[in-house]
């Protein structure tokens, strides 16, 4: 079987597995589990009854991230108990969320209060959904040139799409590396009041952080689509040596066309005019003609 047949099979089904884990990831709201240990927080209240610790109570019951929770690109979700002042909706997979609010359209200035690493978190996280939106239309495009190069056998069609991949892969990477960012100032710079570092000391001692499974698929996605981009390469480099190939066997049987000596016998000569026909040669008065019986 040829190497490009062999290398193009796998880049494809490469590239199809790096979408579907990039999509996966980018969809689903498992990037980041909070668990909040709720009954060792009520169990301290309740042996505590100043005022601080009635209002810490209050919020308790009050603020969402007092709850366990999930956390996506686009909704913060609630496995367990769910928040009652805080207005839920039921998402594909049949769990209670809210959406997590970028600012597009801050109608009533609801920012006016941000500080620059509150604006900078802002930032990265509107940065890191634009950049996993242009890594899958890199994706769609790679996906034309992909289907084009191998219908027309074309290794600069493949090659095209190699480079499509690689685009996809490193800006897939970036919005990868701007969730960290965003993760980052969440927990280590004071963006807000529900975020770790104005939290309470009893809060943030009963707050665990794990890496969740659309995490890992997201980061899965990104060497996919590396292994998918180094595939194509190497198929475009495969299918220019069978084409190549495929040009030296064939000018063997290529007829070489050489000048008949006729047209050039005579070049530079007088040739005499051509003379009238005589007629056969027979006896005259014969009775069987130009037959001699």
């Amino acid at each position: 079987m040829p190497c490009s047949a062999v290398t193009l099979s796998l880049a494809t089904i490469t590239s199809i597995i790096a979408v579907a884990l990039l999509a996966i990831a980018f969809a689903t709201d498992n990037w980041l589990y909070i668990e909040v240990k709720r009954t060792n927080i009520q169990n301290y209240l309740s042996k505590h009854s100043d005022t601080q610790s009635q209002a810490l109570l209050e919020s308790v019951n009050a603020k969402y991230y007092y709850y366990t929770r999930t956390k996506g690109l686009f909704r913060i979700c609630y496995p367990k108990e769910r928040p009652p002042a805080v207005k839920t909706y039921l998402s594909p997979v049949e769990t209670h969320c809210n959406n997590i609010n970028y600012y597009l359209s801050d109608d009533n200035n609801e920012t006016r209060d941000f500080t620059d690493d509150a604006w900078a978190r802002l930032h990265m996280g509107r940065s890191m959904i634009a950049l996993f939106s242009l890594a899958f239309v890199a994706v769609f495009a790679a996906f034309c040139t992909g289907v084009t190069g191998c219908w027309r056998r074309s290794p600069s069609n493949i090659t095209a799409t190699a480079i499509l991949m690689l685009l996809a892969c490193l800006l897939s990477a970036g919005g990868m590396g701007l969730w960290h960012g965003v993760e980052y100032y969440e927990k280590e710079k004071v963006v807000g009041e529900e975020f770790y570092q104005q939290w309470s000391n009893i809060l943030q001692e009963n707050t665990e952080f794990m890496y969740d499974w659309s995490f890992v698929l997201g980061w899965l996605g990104v060497f996919t689509s590396l292994a998918a981009s180094f595939m194509f390469f190497f198929g475009s480099c495969c299918l220019s040596n069978e084409k190549e190939k495929e040009q030296l066997n064939n000018v063997q049987y290529i007829m070489p066309v050489y000048p008949q000596k006729q047209q050039y016998a005579y070049a530079g000569y007088p040739v005499p005019a051509p003379q009238a026909y005589a007629g056969p040669y027979y006896t005259a008065g014969s009775a069987y003609g130009p037959y001699n019986y």
